[in-house]
């Protein structure tokens, strides 16, 4: 899973370098965000831009991500494709997460 990451005014910016957060990556997506995340401080951009695909898996590997910032910190997404979107508010996550059309206007929040 490749990821990739840099600070914006303060926030974690953790690009997905991938099409797909599936199932076969789910486990890779998790423990490279908490690489990414290890030792940051702040709210955190999931810039999803490059990702055209995910299923429940990746659903779930970002909720994972979520949670393991903890509740003093916050994961919010930008750049969904219309077929990611419709996934998050499908399920309802859209409600569970902030998100942006696009990274600069996550950066603005």
């Amino acid at each position: 899973m490749n990821l990739s990451s840099s600070t914006d005014a303060g926030t974690l910016v953790v690009t997905v370098n991938e099409s797909r957060i599936d199932a076969s990556v789910a486990i890779q997506f998790k423990d490279r965000m908490r690489v990414e995340t290890e030792g940051q401080e702040g709210r955190v951009v999931l810039d999803l831009s490059r990702v055209e695909f995910i299923d429940s898996s990746g659903l779930g590997a970002i909720v994972a991500s979520m949670k393991e910032l903890g509740t003093d910190r916050r994961l919010d997404l930008s750049c969904l494709s219309e077929n990611v979107d419709k996934v998050f508010r499908l399920t309802r996550m859209d409600t569970v997460f902030r998100i942006h059309d696009s990274l600069t206007d996550a950066l603005a929040h």
